[in-house]
């Protein structure tokens, strides 16, 4: 049996509560307190903020380009409709777009 104190592995011991935790085979329970700390943690609260700013940044960068997108297929189907003149199928005639006159 060996009667000597822990050393590094558990210097909070002391050497008597060890000593006698090795002769009786009792469990030595150890508390440690764990200091609250001294102000907050900024990047606990930043990441998630971060996170949530770049979705909505990016949620606007897309309805931007759809908006972008389905403006310039509107303006090139005028520019061909008005193009192509009136479309007749079977005797019915129909003028895609107006003219400037």
């Amino acid at each position: 049996m060996n009667h000597t104190p822990p050393g590094i592995i558990a210097p909070h011991i002391p050497a008597d509560t060890y000593r006698r935790a090795q002769a009786t085979g009792q469990p030595v329970v150890v508390v440690v307190h764990d200091p609250a700390p001294a102000g907050t943690d900024w990047r606990r609260l930043l990441i998630p903020f971060a996170v949530a700013g770049a979705t909505v940044a990016g949620g606007w960068g897309l309805v931007a380009a759809i908006c972008f997108l389905l403006d310039v297929a509107a303006h090139t189907f005028t520019v061909i409709a008005g193009a192509a003149g009136p479309i007749g199928i079977g005797g019915i005639t129909l003028k895609l777009a107006r003219s400037k006159n």
